[in-house]
């Protein structure tokens, strides 16, 4: 038994393993960033980094490779157990144990990050006000209750739970949801005319449509080839049928494209909207456009600098105030950071906010710190060892 746990103590504290563990972290960045031309920044992350094994497709071939979370966990393993077992605190070695704490830190951070963090964007128009910002990927299925003037109640359904031949039943619903059919990624097209108040999106797909209500009689989804590029966004479409306790209420095509607006429909005396959008994070607090500056270098238009005026507000009252935000200077309330991230090139009054909110945020720059020092520390000590060395090396004169 006891052999057996000296092996196992030894293969987590060599040097070998991590000589071994930092060469697969470089083949990892290298197949990620040559896979990044074709799945984009977001499906990297997921695939190659915040997994435990990584699928690197070369040509007809697939190659495994060991996923972020497997590296850094080993190698924070490594490090923790070579501490516990080989290294002895020393003054003399304090700045290679202050430089090894840094680097666990920024693990242990890399690590919440993945876990934790949570990225949304906030697009405003000049004097737009909201309280929510919308995520980039994920999408769900609101159904919002408007009969009361001064309020709406909201009911969503998360995008992963419209499941084909599923049924949803919420206690807020005075009726249950059956998705017919979802597609991850669609084109729409007109399968009849189109009026002022639904326009029909751009051709291409295929005619007939199963909806029997609302928008959905004009115009027809058909699916499309998922896409992982950062430029490009998929547009999920859904078919899903509303039952009441009379019956069926009709079907609905609901989807993220730009034309598509919430469809508006009554049942039991009562006023409802239903739309398929980007999934929603509201606020305590509200933020204003005042103003949008987008400045271009002369004779071009290349963005040289682009920046947001906004008023800050909460419902209480206790905070009504400016604020700018512009590239390298974000704001950062009730554990969120609002990033200055883009624009619109055909709008030069919107704005479009990065909103970030993940509580580990000080970890790498705590880490980074102590690296650093440890670091200084460290060469401090030698320079000091070897100027006192040559002092005492020097010959004495009579």
């Amino acid at each position: 038994m006891n052999d057996a746990f000296r092996q196992i103590r030894d293969f987590f504290v060599s040097l070998k393993l991590t000589v071994v563990l930092l060469v697969f972290g470089l083949v990892l960045v290298f197949a990620g960033t040559l896979a990044q031309v074709n799945l984009g920044i977001w499906a990297i992350q997921e695939k190659f980094f915040r997994s435990f094994i990584a699928l690197w497709q070369v040509g007809p071939l697939t190659i495994p490779l060991p996923g972020g979370y497997l590296v850094g966990g080993l190698l924070l393993i490594n490090l923790l157990s070579a501490h516990l077992y080989r290294f002895k605190f020393t003054w003399g070695k304090s700045g290679v144990q202050l430089t090894h704490i840094g680097l666990i830190l920024l693990l242990v951070g890399e690590l919440l990050s993945g876990l934790w963090q949570e990225d949304y964007s906030m697009r405003l128009v000049q004097n737009e006000t909201k309280n929510f910002s919308e995520s980039y990927r994920d999408n769900e299925l609101a159904l919002v209750d408007t009969t009361d003037p001064k309020f709406d109640e909201i009911v969503v359904i998360p995008e992963p739970n419209l499941i084909p031949g599923q049924t949803i039943q919420h206690p807020k619903l005075p009726f249950r949801i059956v998705t017919k059919t979802y597609y991850p990624n669609s084109a729409l097209s007109s399968s009849g005319p189109a009026d002022a108040n639904h326009p029909a999106p751009a051709a291409g797909g295929e005619s007939g449509s199963p909806a029997t209500k609302g928008v959905g009689t004009r115009i027809t989804a058909a699916p499309q080839p998922i896409t992982y590029k950062q430029d490009e966004r998929n547009i999920p479409t859904a078919f899903v049928e509303l039952i009441g306790a009379e019956g069926s209420l009709g079907t609905w095509l609901v989807s993220t494209h730009p034309a598509m607006t919430p469809q508006a429909f009554e049942h039991a005396g009562r006023k409802w909207t239903i739309a398929l959008r980007s999934t929603r994070a509201y606020k305590p607090f509200a933020l204003t456009l005042l103003k949008f500056s987008h400045d271009r270098y002369a004779g071009t238009e290349i963005p040289k600098n682009f920046s947001s005026r906004i008023r800050l507000t909460t419902p209480d009252g206790t905070d009504n105030r400016e604020v700018l935000i512009y590239m390298n200077n974000p704001l950062r309330y009730a554990g969120l950071t609002f990033y200055q991230a883009s624009f619109d090139p055909n709008d030069d009054k919107v704005t479009i906010l990065q909103v970030v909110k993940n509580p580990s945020w000080l970890i790498p720059y705590v880490a980074c710190g102590l690296m650093t020092f440890g670091l200084t520390v460290q060469f401090c000590i030698h320079l000091f060892a070897f100027v006192g060395k040559r002092r005492n090396a020097r010959p004495s004169h009579p």
